[in-house]
């Protein structure tokens, strides 16, 4: 039958856990036990580019998965090299390379390849490759949009940072407001033994300074997390790095359409009187009552739309203005109709006429002009 040597990946960070399987049914020599392959006679080697194990007399077994199966595993770990940022000074493989589960060896450089040869019998070799790769990391927060006072996660995925697939690694990151240019530097942890997925939670006030894991931020601020990614796949170079950042923004503590509600739409006359009956020609006003629902001053525009029964649109108007913290108001709009018929006017609030975001639902009121 032979040998196939088989890898669990196609592309390996550089400190990934590589493992091996290979399926060698003629080397299941006794039914009755699991065995092991691997000797000096008949070797299981492992490449890099950096540097083959075992070596001289020594040896690396793969040992079989049960009884009888005629399948044989093993891993390799791989070490990194000294890249002059994530390991400032080269790294030294260890020297348990014999065991199915005690090998390690380096990498060479940003791209490597990893092989894998098993010489099933006298002159006759299986073997199995893969590439070893830096990757782009990825940054982001979980949420578009926080609230002072509020929290939210920041993820950061990147294989490279996992430096030991049998520890929880951490990155730090810097993250900052409108508020804060200078913000607060964060420490991600990874998720989980060689996940190569980092996350941490940034929470938020409008009230405190910023300290730890807590960042000041003011409503309708940007807030921006950076990380700057030291190993990046070719075509760039060993010493090329870039900053990724990913952004939220800081909202309102109000719901959006309790900033400026508005109610009560009526007819009114030049004096504010409301008025039960409209004639033909007769100018009258549209009015509501617009209240600022936040704790600081809000702008608005206060439009008036006037549709007849067929949902044709004969007035369209629209004011602006502003209320201070707990004002209120009721602006009025003028209309005149030039013919008998039953009307609706419809009433928005605006956060101006240019940015069309609501800050109260409409409010309508029936005329019916004779």
């Amino acid at each position: 039958f032979g040998a196939i040597v088989e890898l669990d990946k196609a592309i390996y960070d550089w400190t990934d856990r590589v493992l091996i399987t290979v399926t060698a049914p003629d080397h299941n020599k006794d039914a009755e036990k699991a065995e092991n392959i691997g000797t000096t006679a008949l070797p299981v080697k492992v490449s890099t580019r950096q540097e083959t194990f075992p070596t001289g007399s020594t040896s690396y077994t793969l040992a079989e998965t049960s009884e009888d199966s005629g399948v044989f595993t093993g891993e390799y770990v791989l070490k990194g090299f000294g890249d002059g940022n994530i390991f400032s000074t080269a790294t030294t493989a260890d020297s348990c390379n014999s065991g199915s589960t005690c090998g390690v060896i380096n990498t060479a450089g940003q791209t490597d390849g990893i092989t894998v040869s098993y010489e099933y019998t006298d002159g006759s070799v299986s073997l199995a490759s893969a590439l070893i790769a830096w990757n782009i990391g990825e940054i982001s927060f979980s949420d578009s949009s926080v609230s002072p006072g509020g929290s939210t996660v920041v993820t950061l995925v990147d294989g490279d940072l996992d430096k030991n697939p049998d520890v929880i690694d951490t990155k730090t990151a810097n993250v900052f407001s409108d508020s804060d240019s200078g913000g607060i530097s964060i420490t991600l942890h990874e998720t989980g033994e060689a996940t190569g997925v980092f996350e941490t939670t940034v929470f938020f006030t409008a009230d405190d300074k910023s300290t730890g894991s807590l960042l000041r931020v003011s409503e309708g601020d940007t807030v921006t997390v950076e990380y700057t990614d030291q190993t990046l796949p070719e075509p760039y170079e060993q010493s090329d790095t870039l900053t990724f950042a990913a952004t939220t923004t800081v909202g309102t503590v109000y719901p959006p359409l309790e900033r400026a509600p508005a109610s009560n739409a009526r007819v009114v006359d030049a004096f504010g009187s409301q008025v039960s009956e409209v004639s033909a020609d007769q100018q009258v006003q549209i009015a509501a009552d617009v209240s600022n629902g936040t704790g600081k001053d809000q702008s608005f525009a206060y439009l008036v739309q006037v549709q007849d029964a067929n949902g044709v649109t004969v007035s369209l108007a629209w004011i602006t203005g502003a209320l201070t913290s707990g004002q209120s108001m009721s602006p009025a709009l003028s209309w005149t109709p030039s013919a008998s018929g039953s009307y609706t006017a419809t009433v928005f609030v605006w956060q101006s006429v240019d940015n069309p975001t609501a800050l109260s639902p409409t409010v309508s009121v029936n005329i019916d002009v004779v």
